[in-house]
């Protein structure tokens, strides 16, 4: 059995700012990584504060990760496969060990769904395919675009990047009733193509062909639209409440349903957005402190 103040859950750019927080606080925090967070797959982001230059996630990770041990944090890989209430507090399962905690903060994010297609993960280290166009939408300024969805996300994701660039196709994947927006859609001046998917060639930096039924197009950048998941099924182990979309609700302060449990960055129902998330960590952080202050008696009254 390990004991902690504040155990937090994943080292994501959530989880790693509220760590420095924490830490600056004077808690014992220990942050349990399981590896590779949604952030590291960014090859170059030019929208995040403080980086004219742009910056790799990568880079922004390694930062964020020397900032939190600087001051104390403790981070360790592993993968939390329960939590649970103990008396005041929780109790986190970690792959045979116990750890008991105070106070637990979810920073663990979501998963993309991307398209099954050969090699696409490599395309989206090389931001030949793309999942979020509020971070790089720019960057597809007066460029050939094709947007990949299954449903009306795909035709709100098309209209989007229809700001940047006037040449954008969406290549709608899913059954066909589940897009609506036809009208709107040509209106925008949106091309849409309804059809499986079955290939797509890379050529340095150039999506060459997406291939259905047999046709071939060529695209300087690709989005993708299918959605995510949220790894939100530790708080649903505690009944804590969720968003229709199964993220996690949060009220102000980052406080979920359940006293004492936290959650910040994707997971929580929002834009998802680095300079997002560690705002919301920041929130988290400092609302934790104070509640163990207050349960300390360590506060004054107002």
């Amino acid at each position: 059995m390990t004991d902690t103040e504040v155990l937090i859950i994943g080292a994501g750019p959530a989880g790693l700012t509220a760590a420095t927080y924490l830490g600056r606080f004077r808690r014992r925090t220990l942050v349990i990584d399981a590896g590779e967070p949604r952030a590291c797959w960014i090859p170059l982001s030019h929208n995040m504060p403080g980086f004219p230059s742009g910056v790799s996630g990568a880079d922004i990770l390694t930062r964020m990760r020397e900032q939190a041990e600087e001051f104390g944090a403790v981070i360790e890989p592993g993968r939390v496969e329960r939590l649970a209430h103990d008396g005041d507090g929780f109790v986190a399962h970690v792959q045979g060990r116990e750890i008991r905690a105070r106070a637990v903060l979810l920073a663990t994010g979501v998963v993309d769904h991307h398209p099954d297609l050969p090699g696409v993960e490599r395309a989206v280290q090389r931001a030949l395919v793309r999942i979020c166009p509020i971070c790089d939408g720019y960057e597809a300024t007066d460029k050939a675009v094709a947007v990949i969805g299954h449903d009306d996300k795909g035709a709100r994701e098309a209209a989007f990047l229809r700001t940047y660039s006037d040449r954008v196709t969406l290549i709608h994947i899913g059954p066909p009733q589940a897009l609506t927006r036809h009208e709107e859609l040509d209106r925008l001046g949106v091309e849409l193509i309804v059809a499986p998917l079955e290939a797509v060639n890379l050529e340095q930096d150039r999506v060459t062909a997406l291939g259905w039924g047999g046709r071939t197009r060529a695209f300087d950048l690709v989005y993708s639209a299918l959605g995510t998941s949220p790894n939100a099924e530790l708080a649903q182990g505690l009944d804590a409440r969720l968003a229709p979309d199964g993220r996690l609700e949060v009220d102000l302060h980052q406080a979920t349903s359940v006293p004492g449990l936290y959650a910040a960055g994707d997971v929580v129902r929002g834009l998802n957005q680095i300079a997002v998330a560690t705002a919301e960590a920041a929130v988290a952080a400092t609302d934790i402190h104070n509640r163990l202050r207050r349960i300390d008696g360590l506060t004054v009254s107002d």
